[in-house]
């Protein structure tokens, strides 16, 4: 039976392929049994995608069907939607289409108007957002300047093998970082500072550092602001043209007058030192006087008699060497008594010497001065006798290339031999080996010679001394601020050079600490005296604010580069470097009263300084801070807007001890109970707000708890959801005037009241059965409550003009259908 079955099927399958081959029309297909599988997986794939979106088609027209959305009539207006450009140009028409070429134009017009329009908005967003930057990274370089120290070529000496470090060392937290020395000037300048807020007398600023000099027990120090009181005791300075008075000669002769003095009054000292400390060899006696001093003096440094000492001798010591100690210790009198003694000796030279005296800017005239310096070319210049050829130079200002060095072997010497040839009158007649001006004799010291000349890294004191003799007061400052022990002196030396219109000031805050500026005379340098300032309180502003705002005090009538006021910058910086909001700004008190900080003493209008200092804390991004501080200014705008953006990423959190949340919770709860206790309310809408999130996030707390009859009663109240489908309308409506910070979280809030519903309808379905008939009616009524509830949550959120989280809508819908 098997064999006949087969038989008979291969019978059927021969006339099947007979029958195929007999109709021409069709093609001869010919395949193995792997290519017909391939085939048929093709052909199944194709009819399982399209019956999957087929699928998909309609399983999404019953959802949305059921929403009372038609999807066919929806897709029919997507398709019909223009995917051209919103501007795109218009096509001309005909020429002969009036109406359409006049409506072309005006459409075209309209849309170039609109493009200029838009270009222009981009340009102008660029060049703003280009301008911030800048701003933005000025103030940054500022800040990376004041951390260097650069004070130009020379400002790193490699040439030691200990140099102290420019970067200051760290201090341990709750240590103050300034030592003694700085601690001593900054109780001076918290004197200087009191005396000057309060009203009284200004005291002198030289006098109170001189006296932290005198407790240092240093005697380079005190030599230091010993010289620093005698440079500075000049005429007054016009505060708005320190420049002019600089330069002025009265200026510069005093400033020469005054060198000459503090280096005649030191080496008489030093004279006198020298005499008491080897009375016995020094022999002194006769009538107490420079005359007599100079006379024991010689004894010592000249014991016996020199070879090619000229014109005779006073009381067993060579005239000329007499003279010339009288003259360095700065007795012209004493002087004159050995030219008196020695008359018949010296020729014409006494008649020059008191005409020398008698002169009051100590300049021979012209015709006397020419007769001096000719005899002096025809019979000194090679003279064996050094101190007659100095004398001669010094009252004749004459030869001042000659050193003078077998006389003026120290650096003191050499400066008081120069700076008594120096000329301030423009005479044209002289010639240039019998002129030097002050000028002339800053550029030698400080380019010609310069720091290697003098070994200014061993001598720093030496080298402050020549500058600063020489009126070179910027240069000199900038120096001894390159030395790091000396420091502090340097920048009190500056501040009463300061406080004096004595400095010469860069005019721009990014210049290097000594620099030079075009349309100044050549010798003149400026010194950066609020880099200068803010890089020593660098050091210590994080440990000492206090003692760092004494000194910004001195800031108060200088402006940065965007005219913005330096004091109250610096205070800026300093309270949120430091932190120390309460003791600089003041604290708030329970009633709401300030409490006055140390800034209080400072300025009148203290609301100012701390609203700059909260609105640099807000652009930095201490919202926590500038919300304290924005208090302290009496600014609840400004308050509750920040508590706002605050509050809103974390209501939906759960709450635990020590947490950001609980955190932002009590200070949120504590302004709205200042404010409301005390009437404050700011701008309306940041103010319902500020209530708004507070009130969800008592709704939160309530939802995570637990509490779900709790929390849907809070919801209740706030009204920002709808609960019944005819209060959608509404509540759409109102969405539109809610701020951002409420609009981000309307996910969770949605979500969680969801799911509140939905948890009320699982306890009612889970309730045990009471009486069937009334209790039965009454759990459905509520079971339809809560489902036409949810789907209220549904369309609300399906018309509202906001984008919400990705998985929200699915989720909701989700469990409006656990719900069904």
């Amino acid at each position: 039976m098997d064999a006949e079955g087969f038989g008979e099927l291969l019978q059927q399958a021969e006339q099947l392929a007979a029958e195929t081959e007999a109709v021409s029309e069709l093609p001869h297909v010919e395949r193995n049994l792997q290519e017909i599988q391939q085939a048929g997986e093709r052909l199944r794939s194709r009819t399982l995608t399209r019956t999957s979106q087929d699928a998909a088609d309609v399983k999404a027209s019953i959802l949305l069907g059921s929403r009372g959305l038609d999807i066919f009539h929806i897709s029919q207006r997507l398709e019909s939607l223009s995917a051209a450009t919103t501007f795109e140009p218009l096509e001309p028409v005909k020429d002969t289409d009036i109406q359409g070429f006049l409506k072309n134009e005006r459409d075209n017009a309209l849309l170039s108007a609109i493009e200029e329009s838009r270009r222009r908005t981009f340009l102008l967003a660029e060049e703003y957002h280009r301008e911030s930057m800048l701003v933005q990274w000025e103030q940054v370089k500022q800040r990376v300047l004041h951390t260097l120290l650069g004070a130009g070529e020379d400002a790193l000496d490699f040439s030691q093998d200990v140099e102290p470090s420019f970067v200051s060392e760290v201090a341990a937290p709750g240590r103050s970082a300034l030592n003694s020395v700085e601690v001593a000037y900054g109780r001076q300048i918290y004197v200087f500072n009191e005396k000057i807020v309060n009203g009284h007398i200004q005291p002198s600023l030289g006098d109170l550092c001189a006296a932290v000099a005198d407790s240092l027990d240093d005697k380079n120090v005190s030599d230091l602001w010993l010289m620093v009181k005698q440079m500075t005791d000049v005429l007054l300075v016009p505060a708005k043209d320190t420049l002019k008075s600089r330069t002025s000669v009265e200026m510069q002769m005093a400033f020469v007058r005054q060198a000459l003095s503090f280096l005649e009054n030191r080496y008489k000292s030093f004279t006198m030192g020298t005499v008491f400390g080897n009375l016995h060899q020094a022999q002194l006696g006769g009538v107490p006087g420079t005359y007599q001093l100079v006379r024991s003096f010689l004894n010592i440094k000249l014991p016996g008699p020199l070879p090619g000492m000229q014109d005779g001798e006073v009381e067993g010591q060579p005239v000329w060497a007499v003279i010339y100690y009288c003259l360095r210790c700065g007795d012209l009198n004493a002087a004159m008594q050995v030219v008196n003694r020695a008359q018949h000796q010296l020729g014409d030279f006494k008649s020059w010497f008191q005409e020398y005296m008698s002169s009051p800017d100590k300049r021979l005239s012209p015709t006397s001065e020419n007769k001096l310096r000719l005899h002096y070319r025809r019979a000194l210049r090679n003279s064996a006798d050094p101190y007659k050829r100095a004398v001669y130079c010094l009252i004749g200002k004459c030869d001042v290339n000659d050193n003078h060095g077998e006389v003026a072997d120290k650096t003191d010497d050499y400066l008081w031999l120069k700076l008594n040839q120096v000329c301030f009158d423009d005479d044209g007649g002289s010639s240039p080996q019998d002129r030097l001006t002050l000028p002339q004799l800053q550029k030698q010291l400080l380019e010609d010679y310069g720091e290697s000349h003098f070994l200014a890294s061993q001598h720093p004191f030496l080298y402050f001394q020549v500058l600063f003799l020489t009126a070179q007061f910027e240069a000199a400052v900038a120096f001894l601020f390159r030395v790091e022990r000396l420091r502090s002196h340097a920048v009190h030396v500056a501040l009463v050079l300061y406080e004096l219109r004595l400095l010469l000031k860069s005019s721009g805050q990014s210049a290097q600490l000594l620099s030079q500026e075009p349309g100044d005379p050549p010798m003149i340098r400026r010194l950066n005296f609020i880099r200068l300032l803010m890089l020593y309180t660098r050091k210590f502003e994080s440990t000492d604010p206090r003692e760092a705002l004494q000194y910004f005090y001195f800031l108060r009538n200088e402006k940065d580069s965007q005219g913005e006021n330096m004091f109250m910058r610096c205070v800026s910086e300093l309270v949120i470097e430091s932190r120390e909001f309460d003791m600089l700004l003041g604290k708030l008190e329970k009633d709401g009263s300030r409490k006055p900080g140390i800034i209080d003493k400072f300025a009148g209008d203290t609301r100012t300084i701390i609203s700059k200092v909260a609105l640099e804390a807000e652009n930095k991004g201490l919202f926590e801070e500038a919300v304290r501080l924005y208090e302290l200014a009496k600014n609840p705008d400004k308050v509750l807007e920040l508590m706002n953006r605050l509050l809103s990423p974390v209501i939906a959190q759960v709450s635990a001890p020590q947490s950001n949340k609980e955190r932002l919770k009590n200070m949120a709860v504590v302004i709205a109970e200042r404010y409301r206790s005390q009437g404050t309310a700011a701008e309306k809408s940041i103010n319902s707000t500020f209530y708004l999130l507070l009130d969800l996030m008592t709704f939160f707390d309530e939802y995570h708890a637990g509490h779900v009859d709790r929390a849907y009663d809070v919801m209740e109240r706030l009204k920002l959801l709808p609960l019944s489908q005819e209060s959608v309308e509404e509540r759409v409506a109102a969405f539109r005037n809610f701020s951002d910070e409420v609009r981000h979280n309307l996910s969770e809030v949605l979500l969680a009241s969801m799911n509140i519903l939905f948890t009320q309808y699982k306890r009612l379905k889970g309730a045990p059965a009471g009486t069937p008939g009334r209790a039965q009616r009454t759990i459905e009524d509520q079971g339809m409550q809560l489902r036409s509830q949810a789907r209220a949550l549904i369309t609300f959120a399906g018309m509202i003009p906001y984008n919400m989280a990705g998985d929200t809508n699915a989720r909701l819908v989700q469990m409006e259908l656990l719900m069904n």
